[in-house]
């Protein structure tokens, strides 16, 4: 059964690691502007991040999904001193895919996650106790037939019995 994108739950996510470590972000707002000043959205700690180095902007595709794009300083007049790096090559702007890797300076770089999970019905049917199509299933190939009888815990348990008399 195919499921559109209308109806598919879509996770955004930003892992940054820097001088505090590693820490995740789940990004559902519309921008975020990161950096070191205090009053950024999402602090970079490390002397070598500009006050505000990037900013990063939900947009919307035409069949409803978003998307981020990463823009480097304010995105308009403002740059970033070092700028910023997506797998390896130096950018202005980026729409951001699964695992990009975005550096901004030594030992600074985050990570961006996307997961789309299509949603589930809450409701559960319930099954009347009469209910015919309510069996289980065994396929053969699940069980494992043991030919080797020594092994069983009651013959142990004799055994044991048999040599402490």
């Amino acid at each position: 059964m195919a499921v559109n994108a209308a109806s598919r739950k879509q996770n955004h996510y930003l892992v940054v690691h820097d001088d505090q470590g590693e820490r995740e972000f789940t990004l559902t707002e519309s921008k975020y502007t990161l950096g070191r000043k205090s009053d950024c959205t999402i602090v970079l700690d490390s002397h070598f991040v500009s006050r505000l180095h990037a900013t990063l902007l939900r947009c919307l595709r035409n069949n409803g999904q978003s998307y981020y794009r990463l823009l480097d300083g304010d995105g308009y007049q403002q740059t970033s001193a070092n700028g910023i790096i997506v797998n390896g090559k130096k950018v202005n702007a980026h729409e951001l895919k699964h695992d990009d890797k975005i550096i901004f300076g030594p030992q600074v770089f985050a990570v961006y996650k996307f997961r789309q999970v299509a949603d589930m019905p809450t409701q559960r049917k319930v099954m009347k106790e009469d209910d015919p199509f309510d069996v289980t299933l065994i396929d053969p190939a699940m069980i494992i037939e043991d030919d080797d009888d020594d092994d069983s815990p009651q013959d142990d348990i004799t055994t044991q019995l048999i040599d402490n008399s």
